[in-house]
């Protein structure tokens, strides 16, 4: 089964089909941060829409693998953001659930995109070849995402929970390790 998954992520008309879902799942996660953009000071716009950037790196990593290229450091920055942002999510509408007291469809709908986020980087870990620099730029990436969203509080607004800002800035801060760790186990020493 594994080795049958493995043809699926390298057959062409399956990577254009996933290229195509994630190429429009970004253009609405940027829809969807417009709000929020539009009261973003320019200078913190490429560290506010964590999802759909994430998407985004994702698309270039498949436009990349569909043109028989490498890049490291999109290897890296995809992998360990579709696993953050995408966990990150759906620990977030969980949260909201919970704190609203009742089930959303579009929570429903935005747990299974960004948990899908979070499979389709281990999907594509037999691709991923990083090397040290790479492993180093994307975690100054995530950590200083970590800052801008919450020293500079520009983490992206989602339900109620902003009174629980400090907390789940916590919580991003573990999910950088954890997902900087898997890349260093999965990807890292496997490419040393």
């Amino acid at each position: 089964m594994i080795y049958n998954l493995y043809k699926l992520m390298f057959n062409r008309l399956f990577l254009v089909f996933l290229l195509i879902c994630n190429i429009a799942g970004t253009i609405y996660g940027y829809i969807w941060y417009g709000g929020q953009l539009s009261i973003t000071p320019w200078y913190f716009y490429p560290f506010v829409p964590d999802s759909p950037t994430a998407t985004l790196f994702l698309c270039i990593l498949i436009v990349l693998i569909l043109f028989n290229q490498k890049f490291g450091l999109i290897d890296a920055l995809a992998f360990t953001t579709l696993i953050k942002y995408g966990v990150w999510a759906v620990i977030m509408n969980i949260w909201n659930f919970i704190d609203m007291g009742f089930v959303s469809w579009i929570g429903l709908m935005l747990i299974a995109s960004h948990a899908a986020m979070a499979l389709m980087a281990f999907m594509f870990l037999p691709y991923i070849e990083i090397k040290p620099w790479h492993f180093y730029v994307t975690a100054v990436w995530l950590f200083h995402n970590d800052v801008i969203d919450y020293v500079y509080m520009q983490y992206p607004k989602y339900g109620n929970l902003h009174p629980y800002a400090q907390e789940i800035g916590y919580l991003a801060f573990w999910l950088t390790v954890i997902v900087l760790v898997l890349l260093y186990k999965l990807a890292a020493r496997r490419n040393n």
